[in-house]
């Protein structure tokens, strides 16, 4: 599959550990927006997430199953090991993550490859990497999806972010119903969220609300 911004319109974020440790769960809310039209999902275990490297597999074989049948863009936080594994179409690679040259390597040519760049420094780096699609920045906002977290950017922060970047950028952390029209007016491709919709009572409607917003943006 080949990277295009618009994957980056309505990008959900999601493990386990954002389910109530229950991976059905898990599956279900993201089948629920998938038919609900989100632009690429991302698989990511992480934090207090207690499934065995098993278990994982498992799960992220049924996550590639499902957004194959809907054809929307399957990332994985954090592990092309397990990306290529399942055929996911992409891996994102986080600054506490290892090394981004080292999943370049591995992946280039196989993967999509998206890189988290919060300050202009690390832009400046990822502009010099052709193999990286796409930046993720945040948290725009404070969020509590993310124990270990770096302080909120904030709107102009991410306004300076997405003009240093050579590729597109993708908005996360702390956006809701409430912010996202803003976070979107800053220029980015998108917004990633993950309690936004997993925590929603009508993921149909969020999912909607983030399609309207990134329309109108």
């Amino acid at each position: 599959m080949k990277f295009e911004p618009t994957m980056l319109q309505a990008y959900l974020v999601g493990g386990s550990q954002d389910t109530h440790h229950n991976p059905a769960e898990l599956l279900t809310k993201t089948e629920e927006a998938l038919q609900s039209g989100i632009t690429a999902f991302q698989y990511r275990e992480k934090g207090s997430s207690n499934l065995s490297a098993d278990q994982r597999l498992k799960l992220a074989q049924q996550l590639r199953e499902l957004t194959r049948h809907y054809r929307v863009p399957f990332f994985i936080d954090d592990d092309e090991e397990l990306a290529l594994a399942v055929g996911a179409d992409g891996v994102h690679v986080g600054q506490k993550d290892q090394r981004i040259e080292q999943v370049i390597q591995r992946a280039q040519g196989k993967l999509m490859i998206g890189y988290s760049c919060n300050r202009p420094v690390q832009i400046e780096k990822a502009n010099q990497l052709a193999a990286v699609d796409y930046i993720g920045s945040g948290p725009v906002f404070p969020t509590q999806s993310k124990a270990d977290a770096d302080p909120a950017l904030g709107l102009s922060r991410l306004v300076l972010l997405n003009r240093l970047s050579e590729q597109p950028v993708v908005a996360i952390g702390g956006i809701t119903a409430d912010n996202i029209a803003a976070t979107l007016a800053t220029g980015v491709a998108g917004a990633a969220v993950i309690s936004m919709v997993f925590q929603s009572d009508d993921i149909s409607q969020t999912v909607h609300q983030m399609l309207t917003a990134s329309s109108q943006s």
